[in-house]
């Protein structure tokens, strides 16, 4: 027990380091970028540009906070579970890391959401087309939600097995398989 609680203090430490940056992040677009042109970093390929979003991904779902806040906290909490139940095996660390990643994105931008009706966006890749669309505006939450759940697909398609996933079953073990 003692290494599974090291490891939910090293996710919770990573967890709160994550949120942090994101919400420092997200004042200092507001304090340098609200009312400004956006700041280009290179030209046509990266630059900062101020929006609030009351929408989620792509502006979708314009102004459903109660939504997305619920939602937000069925996956955290679903999230939770995974990480309590997750055995503390090497080959499950990036389990680990990426939930934690993850959950902290969820986290960042619900706070956006509680504390001011709208979701803090600033990075802006021009270059990077979607559907022949650009590519919306988005931030670090947006981040750490978006890539570590590629990766994470991508474990689970070629790398876990499903006998891995098996400690998340509800199913009773027997006796015997306990010892």
């Amino acid at each position: 027990m003692k290494k599974k609680a090291q490891l939910i203090i090293f996710d919770l430490i990573l967890l709160v380091l994550l949120v942090f940056a994101d919400q420092y992040t997200k004042y200092l677009a507001v304090i340098n970028l609200k009312n400004q042109p956006a700041y280009s970093i290179i030209d046509g390929v990266f630059e900062f540009n101020y929006l609030e979003n009351v929408g989620a991904a792509f502006g979708m779902l314009p102004n459903q906070k109660v939504f997305f806040v619920f939602i937000a906290i069925v996956f955290l909490c679903v999230i939770a579970f995974v990480i309590w139940k997750t055995p503390v095996k090497r080959k499950f660390i990036s389990l680990h890391i990426l939930l934690t990643m993850i959950s902290a994105g969820a986290i960042g931008n619900m706070i956006d959401r509680l504390r001011l009706n709208y979701v803090v966006d600033f990075i802006y890749v021009p270059i990077v087309r979607l559907f022949g669309q650009p590519f919306p505006i988005f931030n670090i939450a947006d981040i750490l939600v978006t890539v570590p759940t590629a990766i994470l697909i991508i474990l689970i398609m070629f790398v876990y097995k499903d006998a891995d996933f098996e400690f998340l079953s509800f199913k009773q073990r027997k006796y015997r398989e306990l010892k």
